[in-house]
C-alpha cells in the first residue's frame, strides 16, 4: 500500500504574487485567483489545509464583465432586519468601492467554512496601481483571460 503524502507545516512555503486585473474579465480572473489562494499549483497541494499564496490584486476598478452585465448585474446585501434588502448594481459599486467587485467574485469560489475564511485573508485588493505591500518582495503573476 502506497501512504499518502501530508505536507508539513514547516514545508509549505506561501509566496506573494501581484496581479494587475487592468483589462482582464472578472469571474476568470476570480476563478484563477481562487484556486492559487487554495494552493492547487503546488505539487503537495491538500485539500484541507492552507498551501496557497498570498495575492495582491491592483487596478480593481479597471476590471471588465463581458456581454450586458455591466448594466444588468446586481449585489443583494440584507442586513437582518425586515425590509432591509438592498439591490445594488453593478455600475454603482465599480465606481463606489471597486475592490469589493472582485472580493465578492474571489469569496463565492472558496470554501465556505474555517478555511475558506483563513485563505481569504491572503486577498489584498486595491483600486488603484499602488499596494502597501513591497516588503513581502511580491512576485508580478501574470493570468489568461
Amino acid at each position: 500500500m502506497f501512504k499518502t503524502y501530508y505536507p508539513k507545516l514547516d514545508e509549505i512555503k506561501h509566496d506573494w504574487y501581484v496581479v494587475d486585473a487592468n483589462g482582464k474579465v472578472l469571474g476568470r480572473l476570480a476563478s484563477q485567483i481562487a484556486s492559487i489562494l487554495r494552493g492547487k499549483h503546488k505539487p503537495y497541494y491538500t485539500p484541507h489545509m492552507d498551501t496557497g499564496d498570498f495575492i495582491i490584486i491592483v487596478n480593481a476598478e479597471k476590471v471588465r464583465l463581458t456581454g450586458k452585465k455591466r448594466e444588468m448585474k446586481t449585489y443583494f446585501s440584507h442586513s437582518g432586519y425586515l425590509g432591509s434588502g438592498k439591490n445594488l448594481e453593478f455600475k454603482d459599486v465599480i465606481q463606489k468601492h471597486p475592490e469589493r467587485v472582485l472580493k465578492h467574485a474571489v469569496k463565492g469560489m472558496l470554501p465556505h467554512n474555517t478555511l475558506g475564511r483563513k485563505l481569504f485573508k491572503k486577498l489584498k485588493v486595491y483600486s488603484g496601481p499602488e499596494h502597501p505591500h513591497s516588503a513581502q518582495q511580491p512576485k508580478p503573476l501574470e493570468l489568461e483571460g
